[in-house]
């Protein structure tokens, strides 16, 4: 069997069998395409049986002569050792060559976060005057009240929000839902931007019911990953806050901002959507860390 063909097989596997989500997918597709070019570049299309742990730790050592984070490699590392593990129960394969390669080590990068008044200054950018200032304050409100992956947000359908209610129903990954509150702020923008401004963007396209997406464009589909990740770019520079700012830092400033106003540790990794309580940890080092930094800065014997 080929590389590629092995590949296929697998990731029709993860989407079919496991029911993972297309972006999750998309992403391990990704990697495993970025190893198979390795080895065409460097010794020609290979069969899976004669791949070998050279194999894999030289290319592991070419991500990181190209200065490739730790974490991104020991990422791809796992990514090509859950191929071999589902070609060893499903295809026969009689050794793993990844069985014997390590991750790099790498130490524990806290989180980013932006401090109240930058988020307060962020979302108040949008121009409200605007449908896509409407669209754009209504986006950046919900994902800090909910602290939603940017995937789950542009996804979003307009019948997975009750209003009336204050809460939002989130597919995430793997397809598991969670119900998580909106509050009072987010509402309010959500209504004023569907009341306003939904219908006037999709007016060219057939009007309100012509997508089923809660964040629509002009063009009458989602708002994509992308496109909301430029305009939360640009409404950083217009707020003059002075940091690489991205979709992603909301989220993490969300479960910040609760854990140092003293939300239960279970409450936010229920509301983040964590299958495993260690990744939403990391925040409260995050909690920990900001008072200590500000001590150290505005105290004059710090």
């Amino acid at each position: 069997m080929t590389l590629d063909q092995a590949i296929d097989d697998y990731l029709l596997h993860l989407k079919i069998e496991r029911n993972l989500a297309e972006n999750t997918v998309t992403s391990y597709g990704t990697d495993l395409a970025q190893f198979a070019r390795y080895c065409e570049e460097h010794e020609g299309p290979k069969a899976v049986e004669s791949i070998d742990d050279g194999d894999i730790s030289a290319f592991l050592l070419s991500l990181s002569k190209r200065d490739i984070s730790p974490r991104t490699i020991s990422r791809k590392l796992s990514t090509l050792k859950g191929l071999f593990k589902f070609l060893r129960r499903h295809q026969g394969l009689q050794k793993d060559p990844t069985a014997r390669v390590d991750a790099p080590r790498f130490g524990t990068r806290l989180p980013v976060v932006i401090g109240l008044d930058e988020v307060e200054a962020l979302i108040s950018a949008p121009d409200r005057s605007s449908p896509e200032g409407l669209r754009d304050h209504a986006m950046m409100e919900v994902m800090y009240a909910t602290g939603l992956r940017v995937s789950e947000l542009v996804t979003l359908l307009q019948r997975e929000v009750d209003l009336a209610a204050g809460y939002v129903r989130v597919v995430g990954k793997g397809d598991k839902q969670r119900l998580v509150p909106l509050g009072e702020v987010a509402v309010d923008a959500v209504e004023e931007y569907v009341e306003q401004a939904r219908g006037v963007l999709l007016a060219n396209c057939g009007g309100p019911g012509a997508s089923p997406a809660l964040f629509v464009t002009r063009r009458g589909g989602a708002m994509t990953r992308q496109a909301f990740w430029k305009n939360i770019k640009r409404y950083a520079l217009e707020a003059g806050i002075d940091k690489s700012i991205s979709p992603h830092k909301l989220r993490h400033s969300f479960a910040t901002h609760l854990l140092e106003r003293g939300a239960d540790l279970r409450i936010v990794q229920a509301l983040l959507g964590h299958a495993d309580i260690n990744t939403t940890q990391i925040y409260t080092h995050v909690a920990r860390e900001r008072p200590k930094k500000l001590h150290q800065v505005h105290h004059p014997r710090a």
